[in-house]
């Protein structure tokens, strides 16, 4: 197996034993040494990889969310409310996932994973900026509440509701 090859399957190992171990260990109450047990990989392959523990959910939630950009850029025709409607779909796929990170209080790594992808950057002009900056926070808003209210409404709902405010 190459270098590059390895490297996949150990942090694909890592990751996986993560989200394993999580569902029932608050992330703190991990340990570096039980995690790579876990994945059964060595110490010095996590430090090679990751930087914390946090590290390797951050990178996980936007591979996840690259997904979404790139089907996003398929359709960049269609309406806000249609295309809003694809990122809560696929919040409902990967609904394990996000209640999991949920559940456990870490959805500030998803806000900012989120806010990287879709806020403001530094090359923005400052109407584009506050702009990028309400939307980005305002969405996010829409998806912690629907998180909090145990994303009770479907996609289409969601669309719908979207709709119903003018997006």
């Amino acid at each position: 197996m190459s270098n590059e090859g390895r490297n996949a399957y150990v942090t694909q190992q890592i990751t996986d034993a993560l989200i394993c171990l999580l569902a029932d260990n608050e992330l703190q109450q991990l340990s570096v040494s039980q995690l790579c047990a876990h994945a059964g990989v060595g110490r010095a392959s996590f430090y090679r990889n990751f930087q914390s523990k946090e590290d390797i959910l951050k990178i996980h939630i936007r591979a996840l969310l690259q997904d979404v950009i790139d089907k996003l850029k398929k359709e960049e025709g269609k309406p806000l409310s249609e295309q809003l409607g694809i990122l809560f779909s696929h919040l409902i796929q990967h609904r394990d996932f996000y209640s999991l990170i949920h559940r456990r209080n870490l959805m500030n790594l998803f806000k900012d994973v989120f806010m990287e992808i879709c806020g403001a950057k530094p090359e923005y002009a400052m109407a584009e900026a506050y702009a990028a900056a309400f939307a980005s926070y305002a969405l996010y808003g829409w998806i912690e509440v629907w998180f909090d209210r145990g994303m009770q409404e479907s996609a289409e709902e969601i669309t719908a509701l979207f709709q119903s405010h003018g997006l």
